[in-house]
């Protein structure tokens, strides 16, 4: 029997492909490493008073938006303060406060200017309008099965569909802007307890596992949630808050350990910045983050009743 031989021009050709794949997984580890060490955050400033002088208390919410908006959970002072910001500043310009909020502490901010606020004290989300005007508590509307919802934390994306973490239903509700129903996923069934949600441009979500240190993830239209990337315990204390950039990159709050944990898109580690502290630049407990498309991330520094601001540096 005849064996096939190999010609050199076969060779070379195979040899040229080996060697164009072997270029490109270097390539993509070169891109992958250049990720890991360029994103690096630079504080920027401190924010620890309102409009007229009184302090912070213990903010565990910060949300902001693309038009330098930027609303903090006072939890402490158990109101909502608004900021206007640029790349180096925020300068406060009022506060919402009243009987609505008992204990803020997530708030989302749309495009719009629209505040979307949690209270943990009332178990609901609370709403207002651009000039701060109640508009109510958001009531999921024909949400089947279990009549009880517990709403952990919340995201909007830029249409304004609410996707909302029901811990009492084990699920996530995925709601239009006024509160219908419009479907739901439920949690992983090995889920620990799920602390928060971000939802990327892409319509992609985001469940944050404290207790597994786990980040789950599921597509647009998706009918399940999978692991992005390993458990994270070697890397983190207590995991409690994640925002996402417009590349992809999360951002996760550890509150026990005072640092953030950032992840690429494929959920490999990039690191940990920031340490615990008491000057400017440190954290202690750190809750809530919020991202924008000018590159600028805040932190609701709760042990130091202050929100920090940093640029995100490439």
């Amino acid at each position: 029997m005849r064996h096939p031989v190999s010609t050199p021009r076969r060779a070379t050709a195979r040899s040229l492909v080996a060697l164009l794949a072997l270029a490109a997984g270097l390539v993509v580890a070169s891109d992958h490493l250049d990720a890991a060490e360029s994103v690096k955050l630079r504080h920027v400033t401190a924010i620890y008073l309102d409009d007229k002088g009184a302090g912070l208390k213990h903010p565990e919410g910060v949300a902001c938006n693309d038009r330098g908006t930027l609303i903090v959970a006072d939890t402490g002072g158990r109101r909502l303060v608004r900021y206007s910001v640029d790349e180096r500043s925020a300068k406060p310009v009022g506060e919402i406060a009243g009987a609505e909020l008992q204990a803020p502490l997530r708030v989302r901010v749309t495009s719009r200017d629209e505040i979307y606020v949690l209270d943990g004290k009332q178990r609901r989300i609370v709403r207002f309008g651009a000039n701060g005007a109640s508009r109510g508590a958001l009531r999921p509307d024909g949400v089947p099965g279990e009549p009880t919802i517990v709403p952990r934390s919340f995201a909007i994306d830029a249409e304004g569909t609410i996707y909302l973490a029901d811990v009492f239903g084990a699920r996530l509700l995925v709601l239009d802007a006024e509160g219908r129903y419009q479907r739901h996923l439920d949690f992983p069934r090995d889920a620990g307890f799920v602390s928060d949600v971000a939802v990327d441009a892409r319509g992609t979500v985001f469940l944050l596992d404290s207790v597994k240190a786990v980040v789950y993830t599921a597509r647009k239209n998706a009918k399940e949630f999978t692991p992005l990337g390993k458990d994270l315990r070697a890397q983190a204390s207590f995991l409690t808050s994640l925002a996402i950039d417009a590349r992809g990159v999360l951002f996760l709050a550890d509150r026990s350990g005072a640092t953030l944990l950032l992840l690429g898109p494929d959920g490999a580690v990039l690191g940990r910045q920031l340490a615990r502290g008491w000057n400017e630049g440190l954290l202690r407990a750190p809750a809530q983050l919020c991202v924008n498309d000018r590159g600028q991330l805040f932190v609701a520094d709760r042990g130091n009743s202050r929100v920090q601001m940093f640029a995100i540096v490439r």
